[in-house]
């Protein structure tokens, strides 16, 4: 099976060949750090993180890069709106972007450089477009040269004609600036100071960066001159991808990335997402006041194609709400009953191609996320489950070798996680399995391991005695148990009543046993 994805620089479904064999260099365009993150981040960084994890289950080393954004307009704004600094306002909103990204179990990069700890290599950037007849000063600001670039536009397909004067995309068309262009598709790869702003030293006098040159000058000192894959929202592919490729291919002659892939929009009943149509919603609000959990939002996300437009409604979302229930109870299942059944917890490995990563690797990984290692041990579970052996793998994997059909993946693990929940209530009922316990354990480990690939897991540290949300503990649960006993042993059978119907509004069920023994679960 072969890894294909969607190519925009191509406009075609490519098999997956990096430059170095096992080795990924990946660049994904991170936030301008001015604001909380909202849903079209979500989704964005959601479904690159899949894509990371499932080239580091596939085997590949992914070295992952995303940026931030800590110099620009909106900062600025920002801060005198506050009465703060640019460093302040963009050092608490990095902080809040790790907090959001962590609830929703999106991995850390390897590197997250900073435009204002790239000033070197953006000036250096400049002066070498500068001396190949790409750029030009003009009263302290630096421009490129658009025209000179004979590709231009081979990634969004557009051509010069059809474009709009200002194409930067951060410089209004009626700022005085303009005039200092030599032709108005030209765009600024330095801006003079302005007072009261903060500025740089340059060998063009102080100001700062423009935002395109920042990525470009930060894929070169992190990742280098060629990179594997560069990835990004669909609203990115012009301008600012667009002239990424302008300014790093006119200075080293080769391609800036191999793959270019691009996620689709967010949109909120229709609508385009913001701040004027009064439905700008940022994922903190999502999970803090909509009370939607993570997972929910994860699972939202990836039901369908990451290419195509996505349409927030509460329909929706209480439809991944209710598929992450079902999910969770496959995956607590193990966590449940497996010591019962005498399942070893931390066996089954899952990897696709289990011989050659052994030979090449010795194991497959993936980074740390929110609820623990996600270590596929290969070496030590050496051909436990792997797609030629099992075809729920091999479905999975065909799913993802697709251009990462998520919803094609999901249905595997939902048809896991309904035969597991079914399981778990049949033990709850009856104190038994209707099939081999090692069979069970077998899909168990399929769901779990599985889930990690898309980020979807449980945390098996959690104390089962902590409430739901303005539900009730273990314990509470059982003292009514004991409280309806009494009752019942008193002829009160109003009162054991009330009690049952009680924890029934609860989500809690009651089965009565022979010999006065109860037992419970939650719907």
């Amino acid at each position: 099976m072969t890894l294909t994805l969607y190519n925009t620089l191509t406009r075609r479904q490519e098999p997956f060949i990096p430059f170095e064999p096992g080795q990924v260099r990946m660049y994904c365009c991170g936030v301008t750090v001015y604001d909380y993150c909202h849903l079209g981040h979500a989704r964005s960084y959601i479904i690159w993180d899949i894509l990371r994890r499932y080239l580091q289950w596939r085997g590949y080393a992914v070295r992952y890069v995303q940026n931030f954004t800590d110099i620009d307009d909106k900062i600025l704004n920002r801060a005198r709106q506050e009465g703060s600094s640019m460093e302040e306002v963009a050092d608490r909103y990095t902080q809040a972007y790790f907090e959001d990204m962590a609830r929703l179990n999106v991995l850390e990069a390897d590197a997250y450089p900073r435009a204002t700890h790239t000033l070197d290599g953006i000036k250096r950037l400049i002066s070498q477009l500068e001396q190949k007849g790409f750029a030009y000063p003009a009263g302290g600001d630096v421009y490129y040269k658009v025209r000179e670039f004979t590709n231009y536009g081979k990634l969004s397909g557009r051509q010069l004609a059809e474009m709009q004067a200002g194409a930067s995309g951060r410089v209004e068309a009626e700022d005085p600036e303009e005039l200092k262009k030599q032709d108005p598709f030209d765009f600024a790869l330095w801006k003079a100071a302005k007072p009261g702003e903060p500025s740089w030293e340059s060998p063009w006098g102080a100001g700062r960066p423009g935002w395109h040159i920042e990525c470009s000058a930060m894929v070169r000192e992190v990742l280098g001159e060629t990179i594997d894959i560069h990835v990004g929202g669909a609203d990115l592919i012009f301008p600012h991808h667009e002239n990424e490729i302008a300014q790093s291919e006119a200075v080293t002659g080769q391609a800036l990335a191999k793959y270019w892939l691009h996620n689709g929009m967010v949109a909120v009943n229709g609508e385009k997402m913001s701040k004027s149509l009064g439905n700008f919603t940022t994922i903190r609000q999502l999970l803090d006041q909509g009370g939607v959990d993570p997972m929910a939002l994860r699972l939202f996300v990836l039901q369908a194609n990451y290419r195509k437009p996505l349409d927030f409604t509460d329909e929706a979302i209480a439809s991944a709400e209710n598929g992450w229930t079902t999910l969770k109870d496959g995956l607590r299942f193990g966590y449940e009953y497996g010591s019962k059944l005498g399942w070893d917890l931390d066996s089954g490995a899952i990897v696709p191609e289990s011989d050659a990563l052994i030979a090449q690797f010795g194991f497959g990984r993936l980074g740390s996320g929110r609820f623990g290692s996600g270590r596929f041990g290969v070496g030590d579970f050496a051909r436990e489950i792997a797609p030629e052996f099992d075809p729920v793998v091999a479905q999975f994997q065909t799913a993802m070798d697709d251009d990462l059909n998520t919803p094609s993946a999901l249905a595997v693990l939902f048809e896991l996680a309904k035969e597991l929940r079914r399981q778990g209530n049949i033990w709850v009922h009856e104190g038994k399995l209707d099939m081999d316990s090692q069979q069970l354990h077998h899909q168990w480990v399929a769901l779990r391991e599985l889930g990690k690939v898309l980020g979807l897991e449980v945390n098996p540290e959690a104390d089962n005695s902590t409430p739901e949300p303005g539900g009730l503990s273990d314990q509470e649960i059982e003292s009514l148990i004991q409280d309806r006993l009494a009752a019942r042993q008193g002829k009160n059978f109003a009162e054991a009543d009330r009690i049952r119907n009680q924890l029934q509004e609860l989500g809690i069920t009651l089965i009565d046993k022979p010999g006065g023994v109860t037992q419970w679960h939650r719907n």
